[in-house]
């Protein structure tokens, strides 16, 4: 089987399993996206949508979050993962964004990527959820779930990302990214996966990887018993 002929049938099957793909983090704007994109950094988007209601009622747009300040920032958000940074860089980029872009969000990757705390995974989230321009962003489900079934490396997440974007019509990149976000949570942990069991892995994982992952598992009950 090709890599291509592997694309079409992970493909046909994450469309089986996740029709509707509804974007997990809560928000009612691209500015709010922007933010809740940036609080869920080594943080679960449940954490993220436990707090950024309370965050925007305080200061619902750019202007107000500047005037708002890193401190109550900090502290509205604290039981966010690197809450510190975080507060830190909504602040900044929100005085950014009223004094370089008029208060609005741009929708162009190299202007978001400018952003204080703003990075290349963060701005591309922004532009395909946010401005529906295809992207295919790659946090670690993906990066792992690309690797495990044969279709990058794993050297890097920006090689995963040219694989994928190579691989995948460009049409589809927006829908397959939150799809594959989504599988990797419902069917294919970090640890403790079988990859035998599993929907796609069962079928797409080498030989190699499934031993490799057989011998990680091993090695995590044999350190769990010592």
């Amino acid at each position: 089987m090709t890599r291509g002929e592997k694309a079409g049938r992970i493909q046909a099957i994450l469309d089986q399993l996740f029709p509707e793909t509804p974007i997990p983090l809560a928000h009612h704007d691209p500015y709010s996206l922007l933010v809740a994109v940036l609080l869920s950094a080594q943080t679960t988007d449940k954490k993220v949508n436990q707090v950024t209601p309370a965050l925007f009622a305080a200061a619902s747009d750019p202007a107000a979050m500047a005037a708002l300040g890193e401190a109550r920032i900090r502290e509205i958000v604290r039981e966010v993962g690197l809450a510190p940074q975080k507060a830190r860089a909504i602040e900044g980029l929100s005085r950014m964004l009223v004094e370089a872009h008029a208060g609005r969000v741009p929708s162009d990757l190299e202007a978001l990527e400018r952003l204080p705390g703003v990075g290349h995974k963060t701005a591309s989230v922004v532009m395909s959820q946010a401005f529906g321009v295809p992207a295919f962003p790659v946090d670690t489900h993906i990066h792992r779930l690309a690797a495990r079934w044969g279709l990058s490396d794993g050297r890097s997440v920006e090689r995963t990302e040219r694989d994928l974007k190579r691989i995948f019509p460009r049409e589809d990149w927006n829908r397959l990214h939150l799809q594959m976000i989504y599988f990797g949570r419902a069917h294919c942990p970090a640890r403790w996966h079988r990859l035998e069991d599993c929907p796609i892995c069962s079928w797409a994982a080498t030989k190699k990887r499934m031993r490799e992952e057989a011998r990680a598992n091993d090695a995590l009950r044999q350190r769990r018993r010592g």
